[in-house]
């Protein structure tokens, strides 16, 4: 029998964002739709960001590169990395990667923008790779636990 019981400990103290990314074999932020929709976590409410990325479509070897950006405004239009996984093979469906970056990592980088928002920059080997990214954003304060229709946070 299924529990009866409502937990919302995780949840509530956690952003869990989880977003399909079609690339170009070029750096792009998270994007479903090659950069026209980015994916982002504004780190107003949290303390620590978590990018992972796995390759769900093999058009040539997948992910080689996955950095944590940030920038002062949701367009990203002033880039500063803040993580860089440096070179990396992804190169079969079943593996996957990881960066961890602090707000106070976030903050010590920006000299020259305030930098608030933070995202996934994914390299890829060719047009035809894709991958699915998961964000975690851990929270300063607790907050009612996010439902999967609220991207931008």
């Amino acid at each position: 029998m299924a529990s009866a019981v409502g937990t919302d400990k995780f949840l509530s103290n956690y952003s869990l964002q989880i977003w399909d990314c079609d690339t170009q074999a070029a750096a792009q932020i998270c994007s479903p739709d090659n950069g026209t929709t980015l994916r982002y976590v504004d780190l107003r409410d949290y303390d620590h960001f978590v990018a992972a990325v796995a390759a769900t479509v093999m058009g040539g070897s997948g992910p080689v590169l996955l950095e944590i950006v940030a920038s002062d405004t949701i367009t990203f239009s002033n880039v500063v990395q803040i993580k860089t996984s440096g070179a990396i093979v992804l190169n079969a469906l079943t593996e996957w990667y990881c960066l961890e970056c602090s707000a106070e990592e976030v903050a010590h980088l920006a000299t020259t923008y305030d930098l608030r928002y933070v995202a996934a920059r994914i390299t890829c080997n060719n047009a035809g790779d894709e991958a699915v990214v998961v964000y975690i954003a851990h929270a300063c304060r607790p907050h009612d636990a996010v439902t999967a229709n609220s991207n931008l946070l």
